[in-house]
């Protein structure tokens, strides 16, 4: 399950940035998974509720993790049709061409976290 060493990291990147802007706490943080980006957001979320009690300061119990979804979109270059696609190298269903170019889908980033400084702010 790479999604624990994907959230460990995912972890440090916030408690770094937090650090650098005096915040003390991070009450949430909004993370973009795409449909193709080999991450699972079952398997990420696991990971967070494993390792959110074994971190040290900015997280802890009550933070939370809000995962947003990128649906895959392709866009065919030979017709220009707009699609789903179910794979990152895809057919398109009108002309049958594999000259999709993936438009979405593969994402996988802190979108932006919350948290408040010494202030309370």
């Amino acid at each position: 399950m790479h999604e624990l060493s994907l959230m460990a990291e995912l972890i440090k990147l916030v408690s770094e940035d937090a650090h650098h802007r005096g915040i003390i706490k991070v009450s949430k943080i909004d993370v973009i998974v795409g449909d193709l980006s080999n991450v699972l957001p079952e398997a990420l979320e696991e990971a967070f509720v494993y390792l959110r009690p074994r971190v040290e300061a900015p997280f802890d119990e009550k933070t939370e993790l809000h995962i947003i979804r990128e649906e895959a979109r392709a866009e065919c270059r030979s017709c220009g049709t707009e699609f789903v696609p179910d794979y990152r190298i895809a057919f398109c269903p009108v002309c049958r061409l594999p000259t999709s170019e993936l438009q979405s889908g593969e994402t996988f980033r802190v979108e932006s976290y919350e948290g408040c400084d010494e202030d309370g702010n």
